[in-house]
Formats: C-alpha cells, structure tokens, sequence
C-alpha cells in the first residue's frame, strides 16, 4: 500500500433497513454503477465495495444488505453481513427516510450503541416531504444517539451528496491508498454479471418471485472473434416460478437475456453473447451448501 503525504483513506459503511437507498447513494457517489438498484427491499444480498478517488483522499465505501428480520439462512446471511460491517471501520453512514419512530429504524440504532466510530446520520429521499418535516426527524433520531453529523440528501437526484462526500474526506485519518487508483469496486466481472442479470429479473417478474432467485455464471469463454461468450444458471425454488421466468414460448428469458447483455457489454466493454438457463433447486435459501456455492455465508 502507497503512502502519500496529506493523503486520507479509510473504509465507510453504509447500513440501514431495506430500500432506503444505500444502493443509489454509493452509485451516486462513485459515478458508476457498481450496486444493483430496484425499487424493490432486500436487493442487495453481499457487501458491496465502492472506491472514491479524491486527488487527496481514497475512500473505501462498503454497501450492505438492509438489516431486517430474516425468515430464512439467506436472510440471516444477508444481516450477518451487514452488522459485521460495523466493527473495524473508520466511519459509519447510517441512511434513514424522513419519518420518526420506524421500529425497524430504532432496532438499527441500538446497534450503533456499541459502535466506537463516528457515525453520521444521513436522511435520505428529502425531495418527497416539505422541509418543515425534516427537523423532527433530526431531533428524534439525535435523542437516541451522538450522531457526529446529520446530512438530509437525496441519492436519487444527487441533492447534498458533494458536502456530505467532503466531510467524510475531512473526517478520516492519514493513511495509504488501499487500492489501485483506477478500480472503481473490488468485486470480480463474474460477480458483477451474475448481479446485472438478477437486477433485470427483480424488474421484469411478479412481485414475490424476485426474492427466491439466485444467479450464478458457471461459462465465461473469450472466443478468437474477440466474442465473450457468458452462461448463466438461474435458480428458482418452484416449478412454476421456472414458467414466470421463462415466459411464453421464452418471450420473458429473452427480454432479461436482452436487457441483461447491454448492461453487460458497458460493463466489461466488449461484445457478449449471454445464455442463460433456469433450474428448480428447491428451498435454495435455507441450503447452506448452495447458500456457500453462491457465495453467501450460511
């Protein structure tokens, strides 16, 4: 690791509940998309590593999984991941919506209780309420803990993340440049391909069906006409979620195979041809040995 002279660094951890836009904040932040994003809870499933560069500054963003109350071992893989990423950390980012008492907000906060990093509080979505809304929201979360700062933004249009971006540059220690100044994530192509893929499922299918998919890339072949060939297995729980995804006549397989190329091909710059299968592996969730082959920590 380069040591630079004035040079800050250190690692930030993004947590809170279920779609309250951590995903977008980091994308924000970073320029790039390197965190799936849907308007659905529970989209992201694995800690994420966002890297801001700053001339003077690196810092290590960590997106986590929305802490909620699991109902199965992916659940409580996906929580694991996002309190473990509380401890060792320069800073933690704890993002909220602008109401009060949201029990499930509450629960989070008692967790910081234990945390000995300084923690802001960033409200986020601020563009759906009337200002005068926000500062019983600030006073009732800074009666339950010291947050060292509070920034009401909004990821989605990009509203207040330049201050809230060079307070966390002043607030971190001298240190090394952790990671090469050109990488932008630290999550390998196949994870990232896998992630696209499930992203244009999550958009494209019913309601329930989202949350019992899994991807996984099990062929990655660059061919001598420069064609990255990429195959896919998506995992369903039932039969009949294979149908859904599959379509009529494999109308809806093509539509995600489609949208899921062209994101794709801006991802690792290149043509790709991308097949994809669907498999039945029943009650994949509570599985700790497909939990483990996917990737998650049962």
């Amino acid at each position: 690791m380069r040591q630079e002279d004035g040079l800050r660094s250190g690692f930030v951890s993004i947590i809170g509940r279920p779609n309250v836009g951590k995903s977008t904040l980091l994308n924000a932040i970073l320029g790039e998309k390197v965190s799936i994003v849907t308007p659905r809870p529970q989209t992201t499933r694995n800690r994420i590593i966002g890297i801001k560069n700053l001339p003077d500054a690196q810092i290590v963003f960590i997106d986590t999984p929305g802490i909620h109350r699991p109902r199965h071992k992916l659940g409580e893989a996906m929580v694991r991941a996002a309190v473990s990423a509380l401890g060792e950390v320069d800073l933690v980012l704890l993002m909220v919506e602008p109401v009060t008492d949201d029990p499930e907000d509450l629960r989070i906060v008692a967790l910081l209780r234990s945390v000995r990093s300084p923690v802001f509080l960033v409200i986020n979505k601020i563009d759906t309420v009337p200002k005068r809304q926000l500062l019983p929201v600030i006073d009732s979360f800074r009666e339950r803990h010291p947050f060292q700062e509070v920034f009401p933004i909004s990821a989605l249009k990009r509203d207040g993340i330049g201050e809230l971006v060079e307070t966390i540059r002043a607030t971190l220690p001298r240190g090394p440049r952790y990671f090469p100044e050109d990488l932008v994530t630290d999550q390998a192509e196949r994870f990232m391909v896998a992630e696209i893929v499930r992203e244009k499922i999550m958009a494209m299918t019913q309601e329930e069906l989202p949350y019992s998919v899994a991807v996984e890339v099990v062929s990655w072949t660059e061919r001598e006409d420069g064609l990255l060939s990429i195959g896919c297995n998506i995992y369903v729980e039932r039969e009949g979620q294979k149908a859904i995804i599959i379509g009529k006549q494999g109308s809806m397989l093509k539509a995600i195979g489609s949208a899921a190329r062209i994101d794709i091909e801006k991802l690792l710059h290149a043509r790709v041809f991308l097949a994809l299968w669907v498999k039945v592996r029943k009650k994949w969730r509570d599985d700790d040995h497909v939990l483990r082959d996917l990737g998650y920590r049962a």
